[in-house]
């Protein structure tokens, strides 16, 4: 979405039907980073869309007739066919992760209430499958669940635990309910902030926090504090008073190395000590958003890495 284009309320009945249309095609669609995007959208030959991969993968605007009637009927119905000189573009794009499909926002995700979907998500969702809990995952939140990835892929490894999806943002719950839809799973998507209005202990929390230093201040990108660590550390903090004895929290974020050292992590460690908790942290990819190393926020910064940090209720590290 940009924010010069108007963002109309989504049909929620709508979104599922264009998005299993487009599934029935046998759409399939890995998302890059922006970067990669704008790079891949700037060859020559990359205006416009040339088919449906190019709609709701890259992002491209079309030209009347490239969209199949029954399609572009479907993105009406739903709100998301936005005007463009000459033709059309989706207000949404749809990714592929394993066999499930994901409606998220359209590229560039500029808008304050956009909804991320990218390579971050690809390495969250593998942190969630390489988990083996111990016990039975009977209740189980994906805290700030934005388009619903880790909620859903819980719900699937999981049949029959109850699984909510909490998010600020009703732009984000619009979607993780379409998207559990399409996926044949139950989520409770509902409007919260670190579990707040949401009752009881969790046996799972998985969450992929927004990590960076965003000027704007957007929801899906803004970490908060100096270094974007924030929000992941008041996660973690609500989770140690919300898991279950033996629950467990995947923590999937970004921590700024600074002069060889990683904030983040000491935040994090100080905030277990003592706490009837084990736990494990290590880097996923040691260099990520490396543009956001000219910002300002990150002046003093040697990388941005992806971190995981594994906290499991009741245990402590010997």
């Amino acid at each position: 979405m940009s924010e010069e284009t108007p963002r109309p309320e989504f049909s929620d009945a709508g979104l599922l039907r264009l998005a299993a249309a487009v599934r029935d095609t046998g759409y399939r669609f890995v998302t890059p980073t922006p970067a990669t995007i704008a790079r891949v959208n700037a060859r020559p030959g990359a205006e416009w869309a040339r088919g449906l991969r190019d709609v709701f993968g890259w992002s491209r605007p079309f030209r009347p007739g490239l969209v199949p009637a029954e399609i572009e009927a479907l993105m009406r119905e739903a709100g998301v066919l936005a005007a463009h000189p000459g033709g059309g573009r989706s207000l949404v794009r749809i990714s592929s992760l394993g066999n499930a499909l994901f409606l998220h926002s359209a590229y560039p995700t500029i808008a304050a209430d956009a909804v991320f979907f990218g390579p971050d998500t690809y390495r969250f969702a593998s942190a969630i499958l390489a988990h083996r809990p111990e016990g039975a995952v009977c209740r189980a939140v994906d805290i700030g669940c934005g388009a619903g990835p880790g909620a859903v892929l819980v719900a699937q490894l999981h049949p029959g635990a109850e699984v909510w999806g909490a998010d600020i943002s009703p732009a984000a719950l619009r979607l993780t309910r379409a998207n559990a839809a399409l996926a044949g799973v139950r989520v409770q998507a509902v409007e919260s902030n670190l579990l707040g209005g949401i009752d009881g202990a969790f046996d799972l929390i998985v969450a992929n926090p927004p990590y960076l230093v965003d000027p704007g201040a957007r929801i899906y990108r803004h970490g908060g504090g100096p270094l974007g660590a924030g929000l992941s550390l008041a996660i973690l903090a609500t989770a140690l008073e919300r898991l279950a004895p033996g629950g467990t929290l995947l923590l999937y974020t970004g921590a700024a190395v600074v002069n060889g050292s990683d904030p983040f992590h000491d935040a994090a460690k100080a905030r277990l000590a003592g706490a009837e908790a084990s736990w494990t942290y290590r880097e996923i990819d040691p260099d990520v958003f490396g543009e956001e190393l000219e910002a300002d926020a990150y002046a003093e910064a040697d990388r941005i890495a992806a971190v995981l940090l594994t906290v499991t209720k009741g245990r402590q590290n010997a």
